[in-house]
C-alpha cells in the first residue's frame, strides 16, 4: 500500500472518476460534503487543503482529505462548516493510520463529525452521536405521519401559523432550488444578523466562505448540487436554505429567516415545505445535522450517525494541541447533550451579542427565538 499526497486541484480525470465510483458504492458515503466536487472547490480556494491518495498494487483503493495547519495540526476538509467526514473508499478498507499521518505530515487529527465504523479510525472514536434525519424513502406523506406520531400539538401549532402567515401577510408561495444569486444574498444576510444577535461569529464576514457558497450554489449535476429555497409571503421572502444534495440525500447547512416574521415560525413551516418539495423531487433524506436545536426532535423520522475522536502521533505539536482542545470537546458535549444547559449557554451567547450589538438588538424583533425560527 502506497500514500501520496496530492492538491486536489492536481487530481486528474481517472482520479476523479474513481472518487466518485467509490463514493457511489459505499451507502455510508452518501454525503455532499464527501463528494469530490466540495473538496475541489476547498482546494481552490485554501491553500492548506490536500487530499491523501491511497494505493494498493496500482490500484486507487481510498481517499482522504484534509487541511494541513501550522505545526503539523491535522483538521477535517472544512472544519466547522461541515458536518461530514472520513475516508472516501470501500467500507473494508483499513489503513495503518500513524502511517497515515505521517504520509500527510501531520501529528494530529481531531474529528467530530467522522463516518463511523470506519476501520481505519474505529479504534480512536470516543463517541459515536445521532444525527437526526427527515427519513423521506417512503414518501412526504409517511414521513409527516412520523412527525403527527412525534409531537401532534406541535405539529398542529405550526400548521396554524402557516396558515396564518398566509392570511396575514400574503399568500405563501415555495421556490425550490433558485438560481438567482439576490436571494442567495438576502439569506446570508439574515444568517449574519443571526449570528450577531446571538453571539455567534460572523461566518460571512470571511470572504472565502462567501465565495465557496457562490461555487457551490452553481454547481447543479444529478450527483451534486447547491439547493437554494425560499419561501415568500406575497412578494416578501420570510425563511430559506442553503444545502448541498447528493442523488439521493440534501445535508442542511445554512437555514435563516426573516426576524420580523419570528412570530409564525417561519423557520418550521420552511422545513416542512423544503420537505415536501425534497420528497418530490426524488430526495430520500434531509440531514438535519447534530445538535442541540429542540425542533429536530420532533421534525425527525430517524438518525444517522457521525463519530467523535481523536488521533495522533507522539509530538510537543499533538501534546499542546490535547491540552488546548480535549477538554473544550468535552465540554461541548456535556452542554450539547443535556437540553437545559443548551438553552442557558444559547441566553448567555445571545446577551453578548446584545452588548456587540446593541443598536442593531433595538431594531429587531423582540421575541425572536431561534429554536422554533430554525435559524
Amino acid at each position: 500500500m502506497t500514500i501520496v499526497i496530492v492538491r486536489p486541484e492536481d487530481l486528474g480525470e481517472s482520479e476523479i472518476s474513481r472518487w466518485r465510483e467509490l463514493q457511489e458504492e459505499n451507502p455510508s458515503l452518501d454525503n455532499p460534503f464527501l463528494s469530490v466536487e466540495f473538496t475541489l472547490a476547498m482546494g481552490r480556494l485554501r491553500d492548506y487543503v490536500r487530499v491523501a491518495v491511497i494505493q494498493d498494487n496500482n490500484t486507487i483503493t481510498g481517499f482522504f482529505p484534509y487541511e494541513r495547519h501550522s505545526f503539523g495540526i491535522g483538521k477535517p476538509l472544512g472544519g466547522f462548516l461541515t458536518t461530514c467526514h472520513g475516508l472516501i473508499s470501500a467500507p473494508e478498507l483499513k489503513v495503518d493510520v500513524r502511517s497515515l499521518l505521517r504520509a500527510c505530515k501531520i501529528s494530529v487529527f481531531d474529528f467530530d463529525h467522522l463516518v463511523p465504523g470506519q476501520p481505519t479510525f474505529a479504534s480512536y472514536e470516543s463517541d459515536v452521536r445521532p444525527a437526526p434525519v427527515m427519513d423521506l424513502s417512503m414518501g412526504f406523506e409517511a414521513y409527516i405521519d412520523q412527525v403527527k406520531t412525534n409531537s401532534p400539538k406541535n405539529l398542529k401549532t405550526i400548521r396554524y401559523k402557516e396558515r396564518k402567515l398566509g392570511r396575514e401577510q400574503g399568500e405563501l408561495r415555495f421556490e425550490w432550488n433558485s438560481a438567482d444569486v439576490e436571494t442567495l444574498r438576502t439569506l446570508t444576510s439574515w444568517k449574519s444578523g443571526q449570528y450577531r444577535r446571538t453571539g455567534r461569529v460572523d461566518r460571512f464576514a470571511q470572504p472565502w466562505i462567501v465565495r465557496l457558497l457562490d461555487e457551490m450554489h452553481a454547481e447543479k449535476s444529478e450527483t451534486f448540487a447547491g439547493v437554494l429555497t425560499m419561501i415568500y409571503a406575497g412578494d416578501r421572502p420570510v425563511a430559506g436554505h442553503f444545502g448541498l444534495r447528493t442523488a439521493t440525500t440534501l445535508v442542511g447547512w445554512f437555514p435563516a429567516y426573516d426576524p420580523e416574521f419570528a412570530r409564525y415560525s417561519p423557520g418550521i413551516v420552511h422545513h416542512l415545505r423544503m420537505a415536501e418539495h425534497a420528497a418530490g423531487s426524488g430526495l430520500r433524506q434531509v440531514d438535519m445535522g447534530k445538535g442541540g436545536r429542540e425542533y429536530k426532535s420532533w421534525l425527525k423520522s430517524g438518525d444517522l450517525f457521525v463519530a467523535e475522536g481523536r488521533v495522533s502521533r507522539p509530538s510537543p505539536a499533538a501534546a499542546v494541541h490535547w491540552i488546548g482542545r480535549t477538554p473544550v470537546n468535552k465540554i461541548r458535549t456535556i452542554i450539547t447533550d443535556h437540553p437545559y444547559l443548551y438553552r442557558f449557554a444559547d441566553r448567555v451567547l445571545k446577551g453578548f451579542g446584545r452588548m456587540r450589538s446593541p443598536a442593531q438588538n433595538q431594531s429587531s424583533a423582540p421575541a425572536v427565538k431561534e429554536p422554533w425560527g430554525v435559524g
